[in-house]
């Protein structure tokens, strides 16, 4: 599933070719995403001139003067500018035309979502109780360890809730978590201050070391461009199960947390 990094990659990478431009057209072509496209979207965005190319958590906001596109990309979408001219593929469900180029959400397993927003985007159901973004000054050990005290709930469960804190997807969690030294299952409220300022500075090293590497490539995470991300060769821990630890050379376990996999270094990682 693309999370933070690789939406924030695909936000940089389509913005240059959208802000600005007026929509010629906008083509459904399956209708069928997470929730049904809405019948006369296509007449709510012809003719309409794009603003700005925001992100919120993993939803990328199109921009209008009018309202807001909302767009996840689900488990497998993508996002690609092409000539306007180019084959539709068998799982290309939408093209937003800009003149000669169009924007193409590529979806082979239709969890993405497009959903049209006439109001201020952060008053949408989807966004309005979503915690503060990570890489903003909002997000800092201080916020984190309110939170952390206020629960009883394993750590790595914490920073993955996104009204705590967005975008911290599984793959950062367990990165992060070991950068800082916290063992993933800790429990929220037995974890000092100091320890939570390390952990929020972890967070977002990790976050925008991915994003300056375009993302992590895990099956479908494309950029906008077609090329993969390469933070994945860069990972300390996720999906290294039973290989030294990068710090100590104990080996790296594998287990289950709140039903997601689960690395950390049993001699690091306290």
């Amino acid at each position: 599933m693309p999370e933070l990094p690789e939406v924030e990659t695909t936000r940089r990478g389509i913005a240059p070719h959208l802000v600005g431009r007026t929509v010629t057209t906008a083509i459904v072509r399956d209708a069928r995403l997470r929730w049904p496209v809405q019948a006369d979207l296509p007449q709510r965005l012809a003719g309409r001139t794009i603003q700005a190319v925001g992100r919120r958590a993993k939803y990328l906001l199109l921009e209008f003067a009018e309202g807001t596109l909302l767009v996840h990309l689900g488990m497998s979408g993508s996002l690609r500018v092409l000539p306007a001219t180019t084959p539709p593929g068998k799982h290309d469900h939408f093209d937003l035309v800009v003149g000669e180029h169009c924007l193409r959400l590529r979806d082979p397993r239709r969890f993405g979502a497009l959903l049209w927003w006439p109001r201020q985007p952060r008053e949408h159901p989807r966004l309005a109780a979503l915690g503060p973004e990570p890489l903003s000054e909002a997000f800092e050990g201080s916020m984190l360890a309110a939170a952390g005290r206020s629960r009883r709930v394993a750590i790595k469960a914490l920073i993955m809730d996104a009204k705590v804190v967005v975008g911290v997807g599984n793959i950062y969690a367990n990165e992060a978590l070991f950068r800082a030294g916290i063992h993933p299952a800790r429990r929220s409220d037995r974890i000092g201050p100091a320890r939570y300022e390390r952990l929020a500075t972890e967070i977002k090293a990790v976050l925008a070391e991915a994003i300056a590497q375009g993302g992590t490539t895990l099956r479908d995470f494309q950029r906008e461009d077609g090329r993969p991300g390469y933070f994945r060769i860069q990972l300390k821990v996720y999906g290294r199960g039973g290989e030294p630890c990068p710090a100590c050379d104990a080996s790296l376990l594998e287990t289950r947390l709140a039903q997601r996999s689960t690395f950390y270094c049993p001699r690091c990682q306290r």
